[in-house]
């Protein structure tokens, strides 16, 4: 099967994200774009992050969008699918180019950060629903989505509109905020990422993008007030690191539209899990042994190289030990620590620790865990000890 035809009959795999992905040009050395003599390529995209990060992790998963039928497109689809992502629903566009990006060096937050986006009518603005495979989309333990696509035009809109329907059988969906007001051609953008979120089983907001689209000035509480249909809510809270709000199982007789996906069958397990069978079953469960209601649980500290792409890795943790069925307070640290991983490299994504490391991390105690310092290559330093991870 390739890139260009339709799926038959697609596999269930654990994640489906869909969306735009660009390829990504990075400087080669720090400067303004005007005086950067030259640009290492790589690859972006909120959506492919999260998946590419989780097949790094052992995760069945796949990429739905659309590409021009150019030479950036080959390498989107070749350098997506090189992580182990199925991209055989990703259709070309003969009409319609891939889009592409540039950036200056260094952290997005740091003065004088440039970014200049060449996507406007790109093939992946054209998605809809009558132009991407809807079986391989919805062929999912989780979907995942996230509010760029929505403000890439009307047709997207109404894509996702039509995924987050409350259905019975739909998939568990999985909405990233990603609150990006350029995107938006008027005003009503704040409003859609709403209606969106109100939709979904699992919401990511970061308490600073509720503040700016929603006016949520009272911390996690606030936002968890205006959102209150999702029954798992994770707010962002940047370096202090990240709250979730959760409900138990839905009401005998509510609508089945937001029940947690079917255990996946043994070919489609992740490698070495130790989650419980029964726990597994259900993704979003009750949180685990920390019981439903408010888990907070600080981020370690990190030798931040560019901020890039954490938003996405820490979906990728979150959405990982949530399919493995683990208590909430490990949910959210394997989120720390696939955001901790992308901090430290200085393009989108980065190569996960195993998860046997990451396991070793989130499992220790509290007082050790708010010693953790990670730095530059902390991935790979799997045969020190704990509290040795950390930069000098």
């Amino acid at each position: 099967m390739t890139a260009n035809g339709p799926c038959t009959a697609p596999d269930v795999v654990d994640v489906v994200a869909l969306g735009e992905s660009m390829v990504t040009f990075l400087p080669s050395r720090p400067g303004r774009l005007a005086d950067v003599p030259s640009f290492d390529r790589g690859i972006g995209g909120a959506e492919s992050n999260v998946v590419c990060v989780l097949a790094a992790a052992g995760h069945t998963t796949r990429w739905v969008s659309r590409v021009g039928a150019d030479g950036f497109g080959d390498h989107l689809v070749e350098a997506v699918g090189a992580y182990g992502v199925d991209v055989s629903a990703v259709r070309r566009d003969p009409a319609r180019p891939t889009g592409v990006y540039f950036r200056t060096a260094g952290d997005r937050a740091g003065d004088g950060h440039e970014v200049a986006y060449y996507r406007a009518g790109s093939a992946a603005s054209a998605m809809s629903a009558r132009n991407i495979d809807m079986a391989a989309v919805r062929a999912a333990r989780v979907l995942h989505l996230s509010g760029i696509t929505a403000a890439l035009s009307a047709d997207c809109l109404s894509l996702l509109r039509e995924l987050t329907a409350p259905l019975a059988g739909r998939p568990l969906i999985s909405f990233d905020v990603n609150h990006r007001p350029g995107l938006w051609r008027d005003a009503g953008g704040a409003g859609v990422l709403l209606e969106l979120a109100r939709r979904a089983d699992l919401v990511f907001v970061g308490e600073d993008e509720a503040e700016e689209a929603w006016g949520a000035t009272g911390g996690p509480e606030a936002i968890r007030e205006l959102l209150p249909e999702p029954r798992t809510l994770v707010v962002k809270q940047g370096a202090a690191g990240a709250t979730v709000f959760e409900r138990g199982p839905e009401r005998e007789g509510h609508a089945d539209a937001h029940a947690a996906p079917a255990p996946a069958s043994d070919a489609h397990a992740a490698p070495d899990s130790d989650a419980d069978p029964g726990t597994d079953a259900d993704p979003v469960g009750d949180g685990g042994a920390a019981g439903p209601g408010r888990v907070g649980e600080p981020a370690p500290r990190v030798d931040v190289v560019a901020s890039v792409g954490a938003g996405d890795a820490f979906a990728a943790g979150f959405l990982s030990a949530t399919l493995r069925g683990l208590p909430t307070r490990d949910r959210l640290r394997h989120g720390h620590l696939m955001a901790a991983a992308a901090l430290t490299v200085p393009g989108d994504l980065a190569t996960p620790a195993t998860r046997q490391h990451a396991d070793r991390l989130a499992a220790l105690d509290d007082d050790a865990w708010g010693t953790l310092r990670l730095g530059p290559g902390w991935t790979h330093a799997v045969d020190r000890a704990p509290e040795e991870v950390r930069t000098p």
